[in-house]
């Protein structure tokens, strides 16, 4: 017993009308028993029905969902359904099958699992007549876009850019937000519509921001963005970043940056950290952008000196990031689940700990003390030890413990030699660090707040002493310290 064959053959319409059509596209269609249409807005559709060609289209479905996605997949559906039914039937899209076609390729995916066999015919894409008549040369380089799932970083400001499938002012919007994300708001795009088709095309090249002002937006409009070659464009791109790095590190680049090695610039990587930490207090965003240029100038020369050495490169950075990110986050990316911080973290902990395993790192015998980075601040890396200690129990059971243990520090750092005074300060600043973690509190982020505090009531003394015409030879500590509880009451007030 024979099978039924069932076929979908996948032709174009073209970008123009019916005298554009290849002969072999025309004789499908009108030889076809089932035709169906993506869309009967197109000019070869109008030149069928007056040849009396029968066909149903899916405009309607375009009113019945709420993204393209969902509209693509019942026409897919409904393709489908007809195939098995009628055994061949005949799908005819705008253009070439394979060029900005998203049903198509669900066919192609979908269709040995459904039995369906799915034959692409030919057709003339609206990237030839575009290149024509816009006089481009893809030689060049050239990006062919969805208008529809635009993202930024898709977008090469270097090459030529064609976004298809902007199909009303909404998708036009869209691509204008997208596209500004990149590109200046003024920068000229052009938009096409009916490119090629006499009596229907139009051109019109507007700054972007008017890019969805237009009025003839359609099924046969697309935006072409010429190559980029303003410098504020090419600022905003990683990849000048990169390029820029190597040629400072180059034989012609910079000498002082030729000469730098991981060494040399160890101290930069941490004073730049600190220089961000303080626009972060200071609450200068302004401050904090330029800061963070700085430290990530100093990871990209890292990763260029690297790469010079044959090690790795701030790709490899990136990718490595990206890779454990997700890795470290199956609540996100994966079947896990995490309702709140307390589990998230958990799940971190618990992927580390495979990792350390997946390295040969015999985690049984490890100091429960490891992984703390040994040159953190001495205040920072006490904190950091007492709370590990204390994830297994080596702990005080109350504050009131703890405010003993510093009154006993304090009563030893008194009663210490010349030589036992470093050891018993410390001992007091650790145990300070202990009552912080008790309170809930961060000893850095403490000590800073009273720093900054200090700070502000001394240049309040610097004030008080230039409105008299005083210099420091000329005051006391009497007077100062009264100038000392002014600024105090100052701040009180203030606060």
């Amino acid at each position: 017993m024979a099978t039924t064959k069932h076929t979908i053959t996948v032709v174009g319409l073209g970008a123009g009308d019916l005298d554009q059509l290849p002969y072999g596209i025309y004789r499908t269609l009108k030889q076809a028993q089932h035709l169906f249409l993506r869309t009967q807005e197109h000019p070869v559709v109008a030149q069928l029905s007056a040849e009396n060609i029968a066909f149903a289209s899916f405009d309607e479905i375009y009113e019945q969902h709420e993204s393209f996605e969902d509209v693509y997949t019942d026409i897919v559906e409904k393709l489908f359904v007809s195939a098995q039914q009628q055994g061949e039937i005949v799908y005819a899209v705008p253009g070439h099958p394979l060029v900005a076609e998203r049903t198509v390729q669900l066919l192609l995916e979908q269709g040995h699992d459904r039995g369906v066999q799915i034959e692409i015919g030919g057709g003339q894409s609206f990237i030839d007549p575009l290149f024509a008549r816009l006089k481009i040369d893809p030689i060049e380089g050239f990006s062919l876009l969805d208008g529809t799932a635009l993202k930024t970083d898709q977008v090469s400001p270097g090459l030529h850019t064609i976004i298809a499938q902007v199909y009303d002012a909404f998708v036009a919007s869209d691509v204008k937000l997208t596209l500004m994300e990149v590109l200046p708001d003024d920068f000229l795009v052009t938009v096409a519509t009916a490119v090629g088709v006499a009596g229907q095309e139009r051109i019109e090249t507007v700054p972007l921001y008017e890019l969805d002002r237009l009025d003839h937006f359609g099924n046969l409009s697309l935006v072409y963005v010429p190559p980029a070659r303003d410098e504020r464009i090419s600022y905003r791109q990683f990849s000048y970043l990169k390029d820029i790095v190597a040629i400072l590190r180059s034989p012609d680049g910079c000498p002082w940056d030729r000469e730098q090695t991981h060494q040399s610039i160890r101290k930069n990587l941490i004073e730049e950290t600190y220089e961000v930490l303080e626009t972060i207090d200071d609450e200068d965003p302004d401050a904090m952008c330029e800061e963070l240029g700085d430290l990530l100038m100093q990871i990209m020369l890292h990763s260029q000196i690297a790469s010079e050495d044959g090690y790795f490169t701030v790709d490899d950075v990136v990718a490595t990031l990206n890779e454990k990110l997700v890795r470290r986050h199956p609540h996100v990316f994966g079947e896990k689940s995490a309702n709140d911080s307390e589990e998230a973290l958990a799940n971190w902990q618990e992927i580390k700990a495979q990792e350390k395993a997946a390295k040969g790192i015999d985690t049984t015998v490890e100091s429960q003390l490891a992984g703390i980075p040994r040159d953190l601040p001495a205040l920072m890396y006490a904190y950091k030890l007492q709370k590990k200690a204390a994830q297994v129990g080596f702990d005080w059971d109350d504050v009131a413990d703890v405010y003993a243990k510093v009154e006993e520090e304090y009563r030893e750092l008194r009663e210490a030699t010349e030589d036992e005074r470093a050891g018993e300060l410390g001992d007091l600043l650790f145990a300070v660090v202990n009552l912080a973690r008790f309170m809930g509190l961060d000893p850095e982020e403490a000590l800073a707040l009273t720093n900054n505090k200090f700070k502000q009531r001394f240049s309040y003394i610097e004030d008080k002493l230039r409105e008299t015409g005083k210099s420091f030879d000329d005051t006391d500590l009497k007077e100062m310290d009264q100038w000392w509880e002014e600024a105090k009451q100052h701040g009180k007030r203030r606060g």
